[in-house]
């Protein structure tokens, strides 16, 4: 029998008590929605999916739990041979069965909020924001937007509910207050028609429980997001932000990069103080059948004590990205991981995934 889904709370996150943490805060799990070759996002190329997952699989159980959201007990059964095909250890991991329409979790699934409790503890609840593929463009999604919903009923978790259209690849937090986007995702007119700059600002604090939203402008070119942050620009602690450029000014990715890096520059914390900027390449172009993909080292993952960063067999730039990273994060791992195979579905880790905080 499923589980019955709990009676959304009244009000918001933020009149609760709840935020959304730091991704470099201590997580309890990782959660992912397993691709299925009937899905549409790697036409072609399934084949070529399942082993590079369970290369990102395999570095976060090392470190923690994962959570993986298949539809039933046969595709249960698959996944576990596709990870055993590629000798990934599945102690940690633990499956959900929940209807999906395609494996973008960072982006449909649950929203984990907490907030201390009593003696320190940490209360957790799930907000389920409203989905429609990234501005209606991959109908059906009607399962992906239920989600956060049917979990929050198997987690026995206090649930926030929203239309408001939202994706998790969208924001990035500091930890301290502040919530990094973009205008092409949240100002576009086939996310929520009508809603004004403040609205959307208002929304975002309200809901995620944080307190200034700090705008980015465009997206790279091959991101069929509209523009997600988390292939642009990305916090490493609270006062620093990585930013990609482009040095190439033939590249279409130049003139966007070196735009947001300007606005990075006049951005503030909510003590007034600019950030500390950090900067790493773009790859080199990455194509497939034509068509460029949204190639990023920013579309990282923080695991307890480590980063995973997608890698796209650029040696050199690649070398710059992960060493950079590790300077400015000394106590982390910093664990490159080929990607290439992956970002034919127009994402990789980062959009793949969606972290748990511990409670």
């Amino acid at each position: 029998m499923a589980a019955r889904a709990p009676k959304p709370l009244s009000g918001t996150p933020k009149s609760h008590g709840f935020s959304f943490p730091a991704e470099w805060e201590k997580q309890s799990a990782v959660w992912f929605s397993w691709p299925r070759p009937e899905g549409i996002s790697f036409p072609a190329k399934y084949h070529t999916v399942p082993g590079n997952l369970a290369a990102i699989v395999a570095e976060i159980v090392k470190r923690e739990h994962v959570h993986v959201i298949v539809p039933n007990e046969n595709w249960e059964f698959i996944v576990r041979q596709q990870l055993a095909a590629y000798d990934c250890p599945t102690r940690r991991v633990k499956f959900f069965h929940v209807p999906t329409n395609e494996c973008w979790c960072r982006d449909h699934g649950p929203a984990f909020v907490v907030k201390k409790g009593r003696g320190g503890a940490k209360q957790t609840a799930i907000v389920d924001w409203g989905y429609n593929a990234w501005g209606g463009k991959y109908p059906p999604f009607d399962a992906d937007d239920a989600v956060p919903t049917h979990l929050a009923a198997q987690l026995k978790l206090p649930l926030f509910r929203t239309d408001v259209i939202m994706e998790g690849g969208a924001v990035d937090f500091n930890g301290a207050g502040c919530v990094l986007t973009t205008e092409s995702v949240l100002l576009n007119e086939n996310r929520n028609p009508g809603m004004s700059r403040k609205q959307v600002e208002r929304t975002l604090c309200e809901w995620y429980g944080q307190e200034k939203v700090l705008w980015l402008g465009e997206g790279i070119e091959g991101d069929d997001t509209d523009g997600h942050v988390d292939d642009l620009a990305r916090f490493l602690d609270p006062r620093t932000i990585v930013t990609a450029v482009e040095d190439d000014p033939r590249d279409a990715n130049h003139k966007v990069l070196k735009e947001n890096l300007r606005r990075l520059k006049t951005l503030r914390d909510l003590s007034g103080r600019p950030f500390d900027l950090v900067t790493i390449p773009m790859p080199k172009r990455v194509e497939y059948d034509g068509q460029r993909l949204p190639a990023t080292y920013l579309n990282f993952l923080f695991v307890n004590g480590a980063v995973l960063v997608p890698t796209f067999r650029d040696r050199r730039t690649e070398r710059v990205a992960l060493a950079t990273i590790s300077k400015a994060l000394p106590k982390h791992d910093v664990i490159g991981i080929d990607c290439t195979e992956l970002i034919w579905g127009l994402g990789a880790i980062h959009c793949l995934t969606q972290q748990q905080p511990k409670g």
